[in-house]
């Protein structure tokens, strides 16, 4: 599971020309998932975006989480996360989790992102043609991941 978190001053993102999820100072989570994630990957990483000090202080110092400092979470489902291009011009996406299960898998997400932030997450829409609008404040971009765990 990959995660790429951006620190916003706002995001928002649009289908068919209506917004479907906005924030204003927050971060924004594009989220991808490979073949073999599941329940302790989304557990882990919901936790670690939620507690992640990469907000200042009043002296500057990365000492606060998005939970400390009261913005907003706006996730969005992103399967090209897992593009490869070790070969050829074209990516290949043969290592992203095929849609049905990454649908559940994304929505487990954003209930366990919610359980530990307290509050709604906004999201995207897992399959449509999203337009993602963002100011980043840093900027701060930052990719988590998570290898799926091996089965027993």
């Amino acid at each position: 599971m990959r995660v790429l978190v951006q620190r916003v001053l706002r995001a928002s993102v649009q289908v068919s020309g209506s917004t479907v999820g906005a924030i204003d100072s927050g971060l924004l989570l594009l989220v991808g998932f490979t073949t073999g994630d599941g329940d302790k990957e989304v557990a882990v990483l919901a936790e670690k975006v939620v507690n992640l000090r990469i907000f200042a202080d009043d002296k500057g110092k990365l000492q606060h989480s998005v939970l400390q400092t009261g913005g907003g979470i706006l996730a969005v489902p992103q399967f090209t996360l897992y593009a490869g291009t070790a070969r050829g011009r074209r990516p290949d996406f043969t290592v992203a989790m095929e849609p049905n299960k990454a649908t559940t898998m994304f929505d487990l997400f954003v209930k366990s992102l919610a359980e530990v932030f307290g509050k709604p997450v906004q999201t995207g829409i897992f399959g449509a043609d999203m337009k993602v609008e963002l100011v980043n404040d840093g900027p701060f971009t930052i990719m988590l991941s998570r290898e799926p765990s091996p089965n027993p």
